[in-house]
């Protein structure tokens, strides 16, 4: 209770007042400090961010919902309406400019996120069908599948014959991380699903990539995936590298279940979720950067 009073004064008074009284004595604006005071990445972007959501200025505020198109404009508006002569600080506009490009940026990746995820598997789709057909020819390339509704899908960690069914919870999005990690770490991806096929160790590699998925949106939905994102791009984050992150995902998954051999995929809740708490705590350092690493010989 005393926590959630000191924040309300804090926020509503004595936060205006100590920065009224810091510009003061420094000359500098609070983004102007943030700015300049921080390198690029994920503790300016995430500060500039913070400073701009408290501030009683409805210019500044509005600006985490410009549209990329104006944020230029806004960004010299912001300039006017906190006195800030470009001369004397040349590099402030630049630097405020980036951190609003990752702002707005992480926002609508989201959107794109959300309306691949939303849109459905439709086996009378040919892009689907041909989607589908390029994920089993990248993973087993020497082997031909009898036909389009087979047992074979069990293979690559399907669950039944037709594996249009496991897409329900993830949509396109599923199938689509599945095909770029495949297509863009082929070797990889074939070495995860030799270990997806062991015997007693084994998993169902293609469920739980969209399993993966799902933890990739949800963390993208939280807001968790900022500090990645504003660490790994200078910018506008875009659809492909929210798959990059899946493909870190879907690495790290494999390496962290062979370490720790599971007696069977029935302990694979368990598992998944301790997995999950190591990529949260990942997130929580501000230099983060889920970014896949992998050794060539």
């Amino acid at each position: 209770m005393l926590g959630y009073i000191w924040q309300y004064v804090y926020t509503s008074f004595l936060r205006y007042w100590l920065k009224w009284l810091i510009r003061q004595a420094t000359g500098r604006c609070e983004l102007q400090r943030i700015c300049s005071g921080y390198k690029p990445g994920a503790t300016r972007t995430a500060k500039t961010e913070y400073s701009l959501r408290s501030s009683k200025n409805k210019v500044l505020r509005g600006a985490l919902e410009t549209s990329k198109d104006q944020l230029e404009p806004c960004v010299d508006q912001i300039l006017k309406e906190k006195s800030v002569k470009p001369q004397k600080d040349p590099l402030f506009r630049g630097s405020l400019l980036t951190c609003l490009f990752q702002i707005t940026g992480y926002s609508s990746l989201f959107v794109s996120v959300e309306d691949v995820r939303k849109e459905v598997f439709d086996s009378e789709n040919q892009e689907h069908e041909a989607m589908l057909l390029k994920l089993w020819d990248l993973l087993m390339p020497d082997v031909k599948l009898e036909s389009r509704i087979t047992k074979q899908w069990g293979d690559i960690g399907f669950q039944g014959d037709d594996p249009k069914t496991d897409f329900r919870g993830m949509g396109m999005l599923g199938l689509i991380n599945l095909v770029f990690f495949s297509e863009s770490y082929t070797e990889e991806a074939r070495q995860v699903l030799s270990h997806a096929n062991h015997p007693t160790l084994g998993y169902s590699y293609a469920i739980v990539g969209i399993n993966l998925t799902e933890m990739a949106y949800s963390l993208m939905k939280s807001g968790a995936l900022k500090p990645h994102f504003y660490n790994t791009v200078l910018g506008a984050p875009k659809l492909q590298d929210f798959h990059q992150l899946y493909c870190y995902l879907a690495y790290e998954f494999d390496k962290f279940w062979v370490s720790e051999e599971p007696e069977s995929i029935m302990h694979f809740n368990q598992y998944r979720e301790k997995f999950h708490n190591i990529v949260k705590t990942h997130l929580q350092d501000p230099d983060v950067s889920l970014a896949l690493t992998v050794s060539k010989n």
